[in-house]
């Protein structure tokens, strides 16, 4: 069982930045990879980025072609962290934001996809105004 816990959220101005955080429990890296997700009111959850260790200090990062440039997803192995720095926020951005895993190979092949992640946080908000 993996558990995961988002944090970092919060209310920005539009322009400002934030960096989001989620803490897994045990070592996940090894096994899965991790991704973020967005879900906006009356929206469906959607792809934003996704990390994979590849050994060593060695990560593979991937993001939604749409959001590239603003987002970075980085991952701390020692400490079992996943980060999303979110940069020149914008109104749209508004949404609660989800940190989710699934079997590396998986992750790699269907990032997109959230049936393809096992296990989910539960999330945390991010509210930009203008």
């Amino acid at each position: 069982q993996v558990q995961l816990v988002e944090s970092g959220g919060g209310l920005v101005q539009a322009g400002g930045s934030l960096r989001l955080s989620c803490a897994a429990s045990g070592r996940t890296f090894s096994t899965y990879g991790m991704s973020w997700f967005r879900q906006a009111p009356g929206k469906e959850r959607e792809f934003v980025a996704a990390i994979s260790w590849g050994g060593g200090s060695v990560y593979y990062a991937y993001y939604a072609d749409s959001l590239k440039g603003r987002f970075t997803i980085s991952g701390d192995n020692a400490k079992n962290t996943v980060y999303l720095q979110i940069n020149s926020l914008k109104p749209e951005d508004t949404a609660v934001y989800y940190c989710a895993a699934g079997r590396r190979d998986t992750v790699v092949a269907a990032r997109e996809h959230p049936a393809s992640y096992i296990y989910w946080g539960q999330g945390t908000q991010v509210t930009v105004s203008s």
